[in-house]
């Protein structure tokens, strides 16, 4: 039905596509997505039927918690497996960048990485054990290589797309004010690219973790994976729990922050109309 002239457009309501949603109501649903899983779990672990050597209650899982805080020193754990996945990491993301950046500007970079790339990433990173611990021995080295080579591959191919993404407009409108080859990488096809890029680091965060176990399977002692494994021995599902959740919580904290960092560096992609 048409407005009537001179009366304000309707503003889309919450459910419309791509509807605005205040910072109280994403916060609403957000609870409202953690809570229900965590309800939802209480719910099937209380039944009596329910072992709890196959499903732990949430309480019981919490006790465990607190019982590896105090007694098995957590925070050492936590903390290894911190430094294992962002070193590994920030190794990728350093190699990754200049090289994404090139097969995505030059084609002859492009065809001569670019379907190598593909080839490798498609091996899995723990079949990749055997040689590691040949290789680099089974010191932290060892660890952060795996997350590396999990890592590694998809980030230079999805830093490339980000590259070719960019309008060759711009890049046209760079040459034809006489910028230079490798002024129009720097300060054209680069900056243009840089929120996609850093989105991209935040996705493979992400991925760095979940080859966190994988990693600590070479000759670790310590780490949050390998306490999840040295619990599967020993039937202790509370502590494989604690574990896995923790591992989401770190990941969705440094998920935040790299969302965060998103929005300060580039504040004119997250305006509000």
């Amino acid at each position: 039905m048409p407005s009537r002239p001179g009366a304000r457009p309707r503003r889309p309501g919450m459910w419309a596509i791509r509807g605005p949603l205040s910072s109280r109501q994403y916060w609403l649903f957000a609870a409202l997505g953690l809570l229900a899983p965590l309800g939802l779990w209480w719910v099937v672990s209380s039944g009596a039927t329910v072992d709890k050597v196959f499903l732990p209650g949430p309480v019981d899982v919490f006790n465990r918690l607190i019982k590896w805080y105090a007694e098995d020193d957590l925070l050492s754990d936590m903390g290894i497996s911190i430094y294992r996945v962002t070193t590994g990491f920030l190794v990728s993301a350093v190699i990754a960048l200049p090289l994404g950046l090139l097969i995505g500007t030059f084609r002859p970079v492009q065809a001569v990485l670019e379907p190598l790339t593909d080839f490798i990433r498609y091996m899995p990173a723990v079949a990749f054990i055997p040689l590691v611990m040949l290789w680099v021995g089974i010191e932290e080295s060892s660890k952060i290589a795996i997350i590396f080579i999990g890592t590694f591959f998809q980030m230079v191919l999805m830093m490339a797309e980000d590259v070719r993404r960019v309008p060759l407009a711009q890049i046209e409108a760079a040459q034809t004010m006489g910028a230079t080859r490798g002024e129009s990488v720097k300060l054209v096809i680069f900056q243009s690219a840089k929120p996609a890029l850093l989105d991209t680091l935040r996705v493979t965060m992400g991925w760095a973790w979940t080859y966190l176990v994988v990693a600590e399977l070479v000759a670790a002692n310590s780490g949050l994976g390998y306490s999840i494994l040295k619990a599967q021995r020993f039937l202790q599902t509370d502590k494989i729990f604690v574990g896995i959740l923790l591992i989401g919580l770190i990941g969705l904290v440094m998920d935040q922050l790299f969302r965060l960092a998103h929005r300060k560096a580039f504040p004119w992609l997250h305006l509000r109309s």
